[in-house]
């Protein structure tokens, strides 16, 4: 049977506390060791000197107060006081906003992957892996990332022209009819839903001053930017809930099991955060795309004769 957390921390304490009494009874064995070597060695030396030798060196082993007061705590309940108040604000924010429960609609969506599994360019855990790391890195997914940047710092700015501007290049930038209805609706969803539960000191000037309806990205990097929510894991989030979106989807089509889907969720932690800082150093000139056959596939996905998803 477990113990209890007050016993188990006394426990360590007497364990830390008794390692530590060893570790300084050696060390204090090896000082007086070596002292009478030098006495051997010197048989010149008074008492006085020696004395004064041994002391200083035992005076001067290395005190573990920090290591004992770390060890002493391990056990103890971790109040909530302990997490700064800006930071937990910020990460309970992202937590809602960005699971899969908010309801902004991403179950309904594949990004073309329906298409592609059909056509038989993703069969598999590992095919699967190749075209999720290219739609990231190369495709909509470095470009998404971009635009909430962009988006984002506009809108801690205030400029709500450059917000404008940003928000009609990021809706005119997809290249299909059913990425158009997958990114607006979804923005549109998450602007009405901060509105409505997660409003903020300005944020309805912000989106009045869009001629053009928010897109996803657009509209995660405003409400971030409006509720004080740090931008760089503001985009970390954005882009492993997107991920997260594209493998669930998959696991649906291929199909694929909740283990190789956590498989290929692992496989793109490195991509996602190559993304994230090339996102947070890009500029609107360096938007772009070489993922050709995604975006064929968005386009194939609108004649396709059986389907589970809107896109």
């Amino acid at each position: 049977m477990p113990m209890p957390a007050t016993r188990m921390g006394t426990t360590t304490m007497r364990i830390t506390i008794t390692a530590i009494i060893t570790i300084r009874a050696i060390t204090i064995t090896m000082i007086i060791t070596a002292t009478i070597t030098t006495i051997m060695a010197m048989p010149h030396m008074t008492m006085d000197t020696i004395i004064t030798i041994t002391t200083t060196s035992i005076a001067t082993i290395p005190t573990i107060t920090t290591a004992t007061r770390m060890l002493m705590t391990t056990n103890e309940p971790v109040r909530a006081g302990d997490l700064a108040e800006r930071e937990a604000a910020a990460l309970y924010r992202l937590m809602t906003w960005l699971s899969p429960a908010f309801p902004v609609g991403g179950f309904s969506y594949s990004s073309g992957i329906e298409w592609a599994v059909e056509a038989g360019d993703i069969t598999d855990a590992a095919t699967l892996a190749d075209w999720l790391d290219a739609m990231l890195g190369d495709g909509s997914g470095f470009c998404d990332a971009t635009f909430l940047v962009h988006a984002y710092r506009a809108t801690e700015a205030a400029e709500e022209t450059t917000l404008n501007d940003i928000a009609e290049l990021a809706a005119a930038f997809v290249p299909s009819r059913e990425r158009q209805l997958e990114t607006s609706s979804q923005g549109r969803a998450f602007i009405d839903i901060a509105r409505a539960a997660w409003d903020a000191d300005g944020l309805d000037a912000m989106v009045a001053a869009c001629r053009t309806p928010l897109v996803y990205p657009v509209a995660i990097g405003v409400v971030a930017a409006k509720h004080g929510v740090p931008l760089a894991p503001t985009l970390h989030a954005f882009l492993h809930a997107l991920v997260s979106n594209w493998i669930s989807a998959a696991s649906r089509l291929i199909p694929l099991g909740q283990t190789d889907s956590q498989r290929v969720l692992v496989r793109l932690e490195a991509a996602v955060a190559a993304t994230a800082n090339r996102a947070l150093n890009a500029t609107l000139d360096d938007l772009g795309g070489t993922t050709f056959r995604a975006d064929l596939a968005s386009l194939r996905h609108e004649t396709q004769y059986t389907r589970l998803f809107r896109s």
